[in-house]
């Protein structure tokens, strides 16, 4: 026997937030519906649904066009980091995100760390370009100089 739910978080191989799907009972009864993963899809939830839908799109937008300022911000600034370096432009050590996250903080931007993509640390003087995903679509180029001390 199958039952209809709506789903309340992402389930992976299922659906997305706010897909009405239809899953074993056995599955929705023990799985879903204790984990609050998913409620019954009934006409009561699929109104309640429908409108925390129409709030969440709004919220979404909002979130999303606060996003693009914030990344038309980040794209104007030009950060700089002085580092201990030795011949040939070779650091002691690195910079990482969290280095760059605290400049950010320093120039007054609040910025997650873990928003930071930095492939590795930087080990090399010179300017770089690094991506900061503030929204999962929406993604700020960083201009960084890093200079010896």
């Amino acid at each position: 026997m199958n039952l209809q739910v709506i789903l309340n978080e992402d389930v992976a191989n299922l659906g997305r937030t706010g897909d009405v799907v239809r899953v074993r009972a056995g599955y929705a009864r023990n799985y879903l519906l204790p984990r609050k993963l998913a409620v019954m899809a009934d006409a009561r939830n699929l109104r309640a649904f429908e409108n925390q839908k129409r709030i969440a799109l709004a919220r979404r937008e909002a979130r999303k066009n606060a996003a693009q300022k914030y990344k038309e911000q980040l794209e104007a600034l030009v950060l700089t980091v002085s580092a201990r370096a030795g011949e040939e432009g070779k650091l002691f050590g690195s910079v990482t995100n969290i280095d760059i996250e605290r400049v950010l903080r320093e120039k007054g931007f609040d910025v997650d760390r873990r928003k930071i993509l930095l492939v590795e640390p930087i080990k090399q003087l010179g300017d770089y370009t690094i991506a900061v995903r503030l929204e999962p679509d929406i993604e700020a180029n960083l201009k960084l100089t890093v200079r010896p001390e």
